[in-house]
């Protein structure tokens, strides 16, 4: 009898391992445990299969794109896209595309306390029902989530507002100076259409995100 995962034979009986780490006998175990264990073997090895497709298909993806930078840098002197690396590659007949995106993770430093105090004194002698705008933005910027992050598109809000205080610019450069980049991801999409005047239609590779498809 050959031996399935997870399972083993000792003295001719059958043998399965349970969530304790022993070996319990196949006999002992209900057949509805038995199958649901069979069920998930079997998806596991699909998904195992697929994950390490989906990675291989990764890197090949990147190295033909960064082997298509290298001959146009060889050939021009410069590749295609933008400084920060974002670029769109599309198919001569306009059909298929291919998206990169790169995107910076920012994270702030000490000096986001000093703009915090700057901030308040601001807010502090204004009125207190002059902007009140103003201080919801403020008050959404610096209350922190449940990660204890702050709230970094309200703190991009505030470095767009125009006020001409004083102390209000030395806060916005206070921000500015805390800004700090601490990672950098890239995000490769895939986008085709039927007909070139048709709207684009993502390719998605995400299983969250994939249509349905009718067995």
């Amino acid at each position: 009898m050959t031996e399935k995962p997870g399972r083993m034979i000792h003295n001719g009986e059958e043998y399965i391992a349970d969530a304790h780490g022993g070996m319990m006998p196949v006999r002992l175990v209900k057949p509805q445990d038995l199958l649901e264990d069979e069920v998930v073997r079997k998806i596991m090895g699909y998904a195992e299969e697929l994950s390490a497709q989906v990675a291989r298909f990764k890197g090949h993806t990147f190295d033909d794109i960064g082997g298509f930078d290298a001959l146009l840098a060889q050939e021009y002197g410069a590749s295609k896209g933008g400084a920060k690396g974002n670029k769109t590659l599309m198919s001569h007949d306009g059909l298929m595309k291919v998206s990169v995106q790169v995107q910076d993770h920012i994270d702030f430093g000490p000096q986001l306390q000093i703009a915090k105090s700057l901030i308040d004194e601001c807010l502090n002698e204004w009125s207190a029902d002059s902007r009140p705008e103003i201080r919801a933005i403020v008050t959404r910027a610096f209350n922190t989530d449940k990660e204890g992050q702050i709230n970094r598109a309200e703190i991009f809000m505030l470095l767009r507002l125009e006020i001409a205080d004083r102390r209000w610019q030395e806060a916005m450069r206070a921000i500015r100076d805390a800004m700090r980049v601490v990672a950098t991801k890239t995000y490769v999409r895939f986008y085709r259409r039927p007909v070139q005047d048709a709207p684009w239609e993502a390719v998605t590779i995400d299983m969250a995100k994939a249509k349905e498809v009718a067995s």
